[in-house]
């Protein structure tokens, strides 16, 4: 028995998914246009439709199977979804006059779908088209400030829509809406982490048993958590860590003895002068970050072969990685950027994929680590992309741009951490720009480089607000970088949220 989500291409359906599995629920994506055989396979007790790009008139756009309507299954619409509901049984959709997008705020609302919702709560809204005549039996049972309808019910309570999007963090009781409509749906709630990690291990006993698996450890907990991973299925495995000369300080020698002691099979590769000369004269980000997949490739092949014969290689890919890199398929969605374990993989890649992570996401994967006992010096780190530091240096990452960032980061989180506030932020990161900045060092005039810092708190990396950091421990941050890193002459502190934002700025 499970929720079957159908994807119509909206950069938050797995939020869906991880939504109700935080709610206890099983859920389980399945592309908008998938067969009705293959969804009446997955057993649903309910569905749900998310959102998407297109418009709901247009002759092309995304439609589920006719069958999908006949199911006695209750079906939540979300935005693009709420309007496919009402189209299909006779209500109109059109464009509005200026896109909504972001914060809104209830202005009515009735029926179950918002018990124990405090009137007047904020909701976050992102769309271009909006109902404008119900089916027949229809009515609204939500209103927005700048929406009559923002919510809509049919006659017998088995199709419901809304407009804005309760899966975002954004709309404050929007896990409360979804745990009402999967209390109206009868839905079954006993999805747990310790669920899916027996998942992910009888997953990777069926894939791979029998077989040599080769690792990809990058140091941060998703990879680190696969390695354990292997380690309790019982996996022939060889995990390398590969140090592109692009971690952070003291990185390399904390995830080494680690693993280590935790009896996975570690190889760790001095690579940093092979990373840099790839490198050399790349400015634009998306180049860098393929260039270091494409090295990363190369660097496992040759371990390989130094090592016997493999069948698959691992990786701790999460699905923030694949839907912002449009490498999901089950539906077309934005290319944001491209990441060093999806996007910048050859066509000629010469392994098998196991990707166990792949449709989880980071709290999730760190209450896996947290059962298979990693710890939590490790597992509680601060997200950290693969590329490292490569993708914070703004323009070329050169071995001495890279050092500098090094340091002001160093000093950045360590401060983080005396002061109590690394685990108040989500992800907190240094940013070194190409930028001069006149500035006074004793009686010289210099020019120094422009550090941006970025905090900020989430629950899953894709939304994120800045982090409202102390103004004094922003003082403490700024004065101590630019005396104990004298490249750097300024420093700014980022307070721009995601969207429109991305967390890195490259």
């Amino acid at each position: 028995m499970s929720v079957v989500v159908l994807d119509f291409g909206s950069q938050y359906t797995r939020l869906i998914a991880r939504r109700l599995r935080e709610l206890s629920t099983f859920s389980l994506v399945m592309p908008g246009s998938s067969p009705l055989h293959r969804i009446l396979e997955a057993d649903p007790e309910a569905i749900i439709l998310s959102g998407g790009p297109r418009s709901v008139f247009e002759p092309s756009s995304p439609r589920p199977d006719a069958g999908v309507f006949e199911l006695d299954a209750p079906i939540l619409g979300i935005c693009y979804g709420m309007h496919l509901l009402v189209q299909q049984a006779g209500g109109e959709v059109r464009p509005v006059p200026h896109r909504s997008y972001g914060r809104s705020e209830l202005s009515q609302q009735t029926g179950f779908l918002f018990d124990g919702i405090p009137e007047h709560s904020q909701v976050w809204m992102s769309h271009g088209d909006a109902v404008t005549s119900l089916p027949a039996a229809w009515r609204t049972i939500a209103a927005s400030t700048e929406n009559p309808v923002v919510a809509v019910a049919s006659g017998n309570d088995r199709r419901i829509g809304v407009q804005f999007h309760p899966e975002v963090v954004h709309t404050v009781h929007g896990k409360r809406l979804l745990a009402n409509f999967l209390d109206h749906a009868g839905v079954a709630r006993t999805w747990s982490p310790q669920h899916a990690l027996d998942q992910a291990i009888d997953t990777v006993r069926e894939t791979a048993a029998g077989h040599r698996v080769l690792l990809a450890v990058s140091g941060g907990v998703d990879s680190s958590a696969l390695a354990l991973l292997l380690v309790r299925a019982g996996i022939d495995h060889e995990a390398v860590f590969v140090d592109h000369g692009l971690l952070r300080q003291g990185e390399r020698s904390e995830v080494e003895q680690a693993l280590t002691n935790l009896g996975v099979s570690l190889h760790v590769v001095d690579a940093a002068d092979r990373f840099f000369h790839a490198l050399e004269g790349v400015t634009d980000p998306e180049s860098k970050r393929k260039a270091i997949g494409h090295e990363f490739i190369d660097v496992f092949r040759e371990e390989a072969r130094r090592m016997g014969t493999f069948r698959f290689l691992a990786q701790g890919t999460l699905y923030p990685d694949v839907i912002e890199s449009a490498g999901s398929s089950f539906a077309s969605a934005a290319n944001i950027k491209s990441h060093h374990n999806v996007g910048g993989l050859p066509a000629e890649l010469g392994f098998d994929l196991l990707e166990p992570f792949r449709l989880l996401f980071k709290d999730e994967v760190r209450e896996i680590a947290r059962l298979l006992g990693l710890p939590d010096s490790i597992r509680l780190r601060h997200p950290f992309p693969g590329p490292g530091l490569a993708i914070r240096v703004l323009g070329e990452a050169s071995p001495q741009m890279v050092r500098i960032l090094r340091r002001a980061d160093d000093v950045f989180v360590s401060l983080l951490r005396r002061s109590g506030l690394y685990d108040d932020v989500w992800q907190a990161l240094a940013t070194l720009t190409p930028l001069r900045s006149v500035g006074v060092a004793g009686d010289d005039r210099r020019y120094g480089l422009v550090l941006g810092l970025r905090a900020v708190t989430s629950v899953d990396g894709m939304t994120a607000d800045w982090a409202k950091l102390p103004h004094d421990f922003l003082d403490e941050v700024a004065s101590k970088i630019t005396r104990k890193v004298p490249e750097i002459g300024r420093v700014v502190y980022d307070i721009t949220s995601k969207p429109p934002a991305t967390i890195e700025w490259e």
